[in-house]
């Protein structure tokens, strides 16, 4: 117990640079293994966090300008969704981590007139940035065309009534159409959101490297199975990580679906349910 307690202490946050750097590498114990792969869910964590939440406002962006009547907006957004949906995430992966490595060290010089901005790219093909872009960009074009259809959704009776209300269209949209499309279409967010978590496991596959070998909770699973031999400890420890983590998202969504849903009465508020997507 002692000596599991030891371990916590030494290698619980080591994926983010805090604790002991060498890992064990003779006599693993099961401690050792669960508390440093816990430690490489931190990264996990951090991806689908990021991720979901900048990709939130983007995705709402981008699913209203489909609706535009412009096609200047329209098919450009179009275009994004299309593109995302249609390609696999691990291409996506390898493709724009060769595209950074393409970009000049030195970075990349924007000229503004009464100076010159120079933004830093040798940050984009590290994993904590550029893994977490190709996240960003995959989830806000299939986050999108959920709130897309969520908005098509929207009855016309009640933009009809916030109209005949005198409602101007931002706050028409603010406070009728924007409530609304959430409500219809949280149920599948959170599924999005579930699925984007888990899809951060492939960041250890893609051409993104850990940085100073503070890698996610794969990476660590990884590195146990090929030093004991065994990858039916570690991997197992994984996938109960993330069955645990996939039930805080559940819970924390099912939060907001009732916020969302407040005005109903409880029979009649939809109750969230994972469904997992065997193709996406």
């Amino acid at each position: 117990m002692n000596a599991c307690v030891q371990t916590i202490g030494d290698y619980a946050l080591r994926s983010v640079g805090a604790g002991l750097r060498q890992l064990p590498k003779t006599d693993i114990s099961l401690c050792e293994q669960a508390v440093l792969i816990g430690s490489g869910l931190i990264w996990n964590l951090y991806f689908a966090a990021l991720a979901v939440v900048t990709g939130f406002f983007m995705a709402t962006a981008i699913a209203v300008a489909r609706t535009s009547p412009n096609p200047l907006i329209r098919k450009p957004a179009d275009w994004f969704v299309f593109f995302f949906r249609g390609t696999p995430l691990f291409i996506q992966f390898f493709f724009a981590y060769e595209t950074f490595v393409l970009l000049p060290r030195a970075g990349i010089d924007i000229p503004l007139g009464f100076t010159t901005l120079t933004v830093t790219t040798g940050w984009l093909t590290k994993a904590w940035l550029g893994a977490l872009i190709v996240l960003f960009l995959n989830t806000s074009a299939y986050s999108a065309e959920i709130f897309y259809g969520a908005l098509r959704a929207v009855p016309h009776g009640d933009v009809e009534a916030a109209e005949a209300y005198g409602m101007s269209g931002f706050t028409r949209f603010r406070r009728i159409v924007w409530p609304t499309m959430l409500r219809l279409a949280w149920p599948s967010y959170t599924n999005e959101a579930i699925f984007l978590f888990h899809a951060t496991t492939l960041v250890f596959f893609s051409g993104f490297p850990a940085w100073r070998q503070e890698g996610d909770a794969l990476y660590y699973a990884s590195y146990f199975a090929e030093k004991t031999f065994n990858p039916f400890i570690p991997y197992p420890i994984v996938a109960v990580y993330f069955v645990l983590a996939t039930l805080l998202i559940i819970t924390l969504f099912g939060f907001a679906n009732r916020r969302l849903n407040r005005h109903l009465a409880p029979a009649q508020r939809p109750r969230l349910t994972y469904r997992p997507q065997l193709m996406r």
